[in-house]
């Protein structure tokens, strides 16, 4: 009889497993530890988002619906891409709601790529990997450039492209690195995409908390437009992690595709909580603005305090992250991210989980409070005075 890892697919066991867990686990077992390793806002959901889905649930809206989402939520994002990018979108047929922002990115590779097909990367990057091999798409990295505040390496880029290549992914703001895209370099981009036929897949969940600068959407490129597959989320700019909606914008072919492929993974999206979705586009957003904000003076705290210790860091402009390069104080990122779990108490992501660029680096989340942040500085400076007189 076979065994039962030998009943697994080839397709399950090439993926890798979390690299964040490791430390998310140890920490979960122990005491008194402040959490920066984890990527989601700590505010709650605001309370008119709740009311909405508590208002649908109690009129019975709890069906079936679209496997592309319901019409007024697609109208409402297609509102929204017309009021702040500058470009017409048909909701009947260009917007697809899915199940968070990763199902969006999942869908859109397993549309779009064949068996060997090339997908462009950035190192560092949230992990893509496992989406790009579930569609038996092969991911290849290209580097950011971390002394141009994690610009792309342009000709590293290019040197990357070959004739498998499909696609190309970015993340603007970037996880981990709260870098952000301005026009020059998304235009500068967008001739070799078009150069070398490609498609872009522009994850922008972060596209709100932006700060002292702009967020400029791939979208509003009329080079790009039918080229792009812009994947959006609620998750971080409304604090709804769990409620798990999203959305992509593309070229109706497109849509078409991932909404059939919907239809068979999930059937739809969850009615009630497409209605809270739709409240958040359309009801106040002063709650955004004030999130926005204490991530801004979070950042700000952060920042200063690892200037302070001599931790060298690029200012992120976007997210709610910092990727600290500790690489002076122990080159695996894992060594140094367990040393900060014991002796500080304190969980971050190790950086070699968004690529071999990010190897030294930490990822620390601001989603915490600003005595919690304070706390850990005071902890991770202590432990790194004592290493140093050591």
């Amino acid at each position: 009889m076979n065994s039962a890892v030998d009943r697994l697919s080839n397709r399950t066991r090439s993926l890798e497993p979390s690299g964040i867990m490791a430390i998310f686990e140890k920490a979960q077992g122990m005491g008194d530890v402040i959490r920066l390793e984890v990527g989601e806002p700590d505010f709650d959901t605001p309370e008119h988002i709740k009311a909405a889905a508590k208002k649908a649930l109690d009129k019975g809206f709890t069906h079936y619906t679209s496997s592309a989402g319901i019409l007024p939520l697609r109208e409402a994002i297609a509102e929204k891409t017309k009021r702040e990018v500058g470009v017409d979108v048909d909701p009947k047929k260009e917007v697809v709601v899915t199940d968070g922002g990763s199902c969006a990115i999942t869908l859109a590779m397993m549309a779009t790529l064949n068996p060997g097909s090339e997908v462009l990367i950035s190192d560092p990057a949230w992990p893509y990997g496992p989406g790009i091999k579930m569609a038996e798409g092969m991911p290849v990295r290209y580097r950011l450039l971390e002394e141009k505040d994690f610009r792309i390496d342009l000709d590293d880029l290019k040197s990357k492209i070959s004739d498998k290549s499909k696609m190309i992914v970015i993340n603007s703001p970037n996880n981990p690195t709260g870098a952000v895209m301005d026009q020059g370099q998304l235009e500068a981009l967008a001739e070799i995409v078009v150069e070398k036929d490609l498609l872009v897949l522009s994850d922008e969940v972060y596209e709100k908390l932006v700060y002292d600068t702009r967020h400029v959407s791939v979208l509003s490129l009329p080079e790009l437009r039918d080229r792009t597959i812009l994947v959006n989320s609620f998750s971080k700019t409304y604090a709804m992690t769990g409620w798990r909606v999203g959305y992509a914008i593309a070229n109706q072919d497109i849509t078409r595709e991932m909404a059939k492929l919907n239809l068979y993974l999930n059937t739809c999206s969850t009615s009630f909580v497409q209605t809270a979705a739709l409240e958040a586009l359309q009801g106040p957003q002063d709650c955004v603005r004030s999130m926005v904000d204490q991530y801004k003076k979070r950042i700000d705290l952060m920042y200063g305090g690892l200037e302070k210790m001599k931790i060298p860091c690029v200012r992120p402009k976007g997210a709610f992250y910092l990727f600290p390069d500790f690489s002076q104080v122990r080159s695996s990122s894992y060594e140094m991210g367990m040393l900060l779990l014991e002796k500080a108490h304190v969980s971050t992501a190790a950086g070699i989980v968004f690529g071999q660029t990010g190897e030294g680096h930490l990822r620390f989340s601001c989603a915490n409070s600003m005595e919690n942040l304070r706390k850990a500085l005071e902890r991770i400076e202590k432990v790194l005075n004592d290493l140093r007189r050591g």
